[in-house]
């Protein structure tokens, strides 16, 4: 492993109060309204955005034991040209992609009129929370280097 790709700190064991929280937070978005697999849709598009190899790797995962299948996750990159994804998932998307690039793009009246149509008042504050929170584990994982869980030897296939 280079040095540029190992672990810097173990941030649960030095500050595991500190996530606590986040963890919590973690828990009510599972209990929310919102379809377990749109959650994981917008972690992953998030994580592709921000490159976060570790929350790939979980969230790719946690996508297929649901259900998802590979064909969407796929195409998830690409998500406005393919045709395999709901109005719903779309809003979400473009809602993710808004506010994880927030400093171009300032979250436009477009993409929250999307998100209006598509989501309750409530849906569209957890949808934005959500967003936050996988951006936020994605900037601990990759500021910290957390391992993406796949042995070397996969990666060299």
């Amino acid at each position: 492993m280079s040095e540029q790709s190992a672990q810097r700190l173990d941030h649960f064991t030095v500050a595991p109060d500190l996530f606590k929280p986040m963890l919590d937070q973690e828990e009510l978005f599972e209990a929310s309204e919102l379809e377990h697999s749109l959650m994981e849709l917008v972690k992953l598009r998030a994580s592709q955005i921000n490159g976060c190899a570790f929350c790939l790797n979980m969230h790719w995962q946690d996508a297929r034991a649901n259900g998802e299948s590979e064909e969407r996750l796929y195409l998830l990159n690409a998500w406005r040209e393919a045709s395999v994804y709901t109005d719903r998932e779309r809003a979400a998307l473009a809602w993710t992609e808004a506010l994880t690039r927030i400093e171009t793009t300032q979250a436009p009246h477009e993409d929250y009129q999307a998100i209006q149509a598509q989501f309750s008042p409530r849906e569209q504050v957890v949808l934005s929370l959500l967003i936050n929170a996988i951006n936020s584990w994605n900037r601990i994982a990759i500021g910290f280097r957390m391992p993406h869980g796949l042995p070397q030897d996969d990666m060299a296939a």
